[in-house]
């Protein structure tokens, strides 16, 4: 095979698992095709068995959950939330959509999570924030008995964004259900998807209860369409549902996948000294949903060399998620370092830092064709220097 029709390797895309067809044909042949529906129902409960949360609402993305456990808390306008910088945009959009404003805290290097350091000195400037959001990055738990301790100090209610941490754990127990109320998302690239969708959780009924009601266009109890409350059409389908429902019964494998994967790169990478693996906190297991990795800082080579080099023998990958301080949008917000002075964690993270394929449909064929590329760019890397192999990849000089 030449290298020319040789197959396109995804970062991470949608893996069915086979049994998703059972649930959506189900649903057609019973015509709940709308929201709610029996794999609705189904889903929520099967969710809440896996994770051991004691309730679950299935809404449309896991930005709407977020959105939806902010209304509950009770954030509007004027109010402060914490929310660390090193995440995607989605963790941070709805404290916006209420008209509140964002407050963002550092990274510590132990987990590339939210840093208890940079959160003790948010709460000296800031010390009545109405929430904390903590992101469980790539998969892998926040320290919660660090950051807990502290928001429970204040008496600060947590909103766990476990988006992309679904199967994880923290000290034996479920991501997600660690915070007061924690969100999931069932977007394409995530370990497993409903094509988009998102599932929130709580620990009381009342407040899935609130939830649904605001989700379902806060419709009153009433023999006709009556509102006393501003709602939102957030609830899942169905159909998208039935996806799920067959998606989770393969979590665990495609969990072992992910890490499958990345102690893959880890061993072929460990002779290559210019890389380290993005470091896995004691106190947990990740799901490994993304492999990440960093370029030790004192080799001038940036990120991007690297992933437009694999991008032209077609392996893809991207670049650390950019803080959310650096971003144009936020600039104008507060941001606390872990750091006593100088650039913020977060910060050399994303300079240094790539996320590579992590399809669970990889081969080991694929994987090889992925740490040898990468092998080959550090080797001419260091036979020719990084300035040169940029060159060569815009004239698309193959090497």
């Amino acid at each position: 095979m030449t290298e020319k029709k040789e197959k396109r390797i995804l970062l991470a895309s949608p893996h069915m698992s086979g049994y998703e067809m059972d649930y959506i044909q189900e649903a057609f042949d019973t015509n709940w095709i709308a929201p709610l529906g029996p794999n609705v129902t189904g889903f929520e409960q099967e969710i809440c068995a896996y994770t051991g949360a004691n309730y679950a609402e299935a809404l449309s993305s896991g930005t709407a959950a977020i959105h939806m456990a902010l209304m509950y808390l009770g954030v509007g306008k004027g109010d402060v939330v914490f929310c660390p910088s090193l995440t995607f945009s989605a963790s941070a959009n709805p404290i916006m959509y209420l008209g509140a404003t964002p407050v963002f805290i550092d990274s510590e290097r132990e987990s590339w999570n939210m840093s208890p350091i940079a959160l003790e000195k948010a709460f000296a400037k800031y010390p009545h924030p109405k929430a904390v959001v903590i992101v469980n990055l790539y998969g892998q738990s926040a320290d919660y008995d660090q950051l807990k301790a502290i928001a429970d100090e204040h008496h600060v209610p947590i909103v766990e964004d476990a988006a992309e941490s679904l199967g994880a754990t923290y000290r034996g127990v479920k991501t997600g259900t660690i915070g007061e109320i924690g969100i999931y998302s069932f977007n394409g690239n995530k370990i497993i998807t409903t094509s988009g969708g998102g599932m929130l959780v709580a620990r009381e009924k009342k407040i899935i209860e609130k939830v649904e009601f605001w989700a379902t266009q806060a419709k009153e109890n009433a023999p006709y369409y009556q509102h006393k409350e501003i709602g939102y059409n957030y609830r899942m389908s169905n159909v998208v549902a039935g996806i799920g429902r067959g998606q989770l019964q393969v979590l665990d494998d495609r969990i072992a996948k992910k890490k499958y994967i990345f102690d893959y790169y880890a061993n072929a990478f460990q002779d290559i000294e210019e890389l380290e693996m993005m470091p896995i906190a004691a106190y947990g297991e990740p799901n490994y949903w993304l492999s990440c990795m960093t370029i030790r800082p004192e080799y001038d080579i940036r990120p991007k060399v690297l992933l437009d080099y694999l991008a032209t023998k077609k392996i893809e990958g991207r670049q650390i998620w950019k803080p959310m301080h650096l971003q144009p949008v936020f600039k104008s917000f507060d941001f606390f370092s872990n750091n006593p002075e100088g650039t913020s964690v977060s910060e050399d993270i994303f300079a240094r830092g790539l996320c590579l394929p992590s399809d669970t449909k990889m081969t080991d064929e694929d994987l090889e064709r992925v740490v040898t590329r990468v092998g080959w760019f550090f080797g001419a890397e260091a036979a020719r220097g990084s300035s040169l192999i940029l060159t060569l990849i815009h004239k698309g000089i193959p090497f």
